[in-house]
């Protein structure tokens, strides 16, 4: 069977999100804020930042960046994120990952304050959604959640494959899917028979970073598939995990990459922090 796949198309759903929170902003007179902290001069990562702090001021969060060496030590990081947790004025605080090796990322993401946590990284935002009462969410789990919800009004019962199981999506992806009543199978790196496991995925979501690893067998007919990963292919082109060219012929629905999931991520994150500003 042959299909050719609705294109989910990531920045129009974002758009709706972003100008709601604009609408509420204004509405409620709001004063939300959204403090950076970037450590290094990772590339890639002064990119996210600066678009983060674009989006935020085109809906009236205010945003500020904290840039700080990469030598920067552990009691700096932790002091400048105490000191942010004890300002009334700041509502969200955001560590740009992955962070220096000298570093000790879980202290770190530790040390905010959970109701400003927007990432939703820390261990007692992370217990709440495992606990089935979710509050600050992280961003690219919501974001995927938002998009499949409207490809799909009911997701209960549906058969979803997570390849990936970090902190930061496959592990919150997972109890998201769960609490929708999805029955859920987690693959990673170890996993036996992967293309067979993904192939039986009514909805297939993939996190991995490695370029167009999803090829057209490993996918069901007819199933949602969510490409969070995000690399550069052998001609230096940004790909996502999926190889979308072929398996958009067998999807019923696919996320390109560009343009699919990033866009949800930053508006999930300014949702957090209109959220946490309340």
């Amino acid at each position: 069977m042959t299909i050719t796949a609705r294109i989910i198309d990531g920045k129009r759903h974002a758009d709706i999100i972003k100008s709601a929170l604009k609408d509420q902003i204004q509405a409620e007179n709001l004063t939300p804020s959204l403090h950076v902290i970037l450590i290094g001069d990772d590339p890639a990562s002064k990119i996210y930042v600066k678009h983060k702090k674009q989006a935020c001021e085109k809906i009236g969060i205010d945003g500020h960046i904290h840039n700080l060496s990469v030598d920067t030590t552990q009691s700096d990081v932790t002091n400048l994120i105490q000191t942010l947790n004890e300002d009334m004025d700041v509502s969200g605080i955001l560590i740009q990952l992955p962070l220096p090796d000298h570093l000790n990322t879980h202290e770190i993401l530790n040390t905010i304050d959970p109701a400003k946590d927007v990432d939703g990284l820390t261990v007692t935002n992370v217990g709440k959604l495992v606990s089935g009462v979710p509050h600050l969410v992280p961003c690219t789990p919501q974001g995927v959640m938002e998009l499949l919800k409207f490809e799909c009004k009911d997701l209960s019962g549906k058969n979803a494959v997570l390849i990936g199981r970090s902190l930061l999506f496959g592990k919150p992806m997972a109890h998201l899917l769960m609490m929708e009543n999805c029955t859920v199978t987690q693959c990673h790196s170890k996993t036996e028979n992967i293309a067979d496991i993904c192939a039986r995925g009514d909805i297939l979501i993939s996190a991995v970073g490695q370029s167009k690893m999803v090829k057209e067998h490993w996918v069901k007919d007819g199933a949602i598939v969510i490409d969070v990963g995000i690399s550069r292919d052998s001609d230096g082109k940004i790909s996502g995990d999926v190889d979308f060219d072929t398996v958009k012929n067998k999807a019923a629905a696919i996320t390109p990459v560009p343009g699919g999931v990033g866009p949800m991520t930053v508006a999930c994150l300014l949702r957090n922090t209109v959220k946490a500003s309340l």
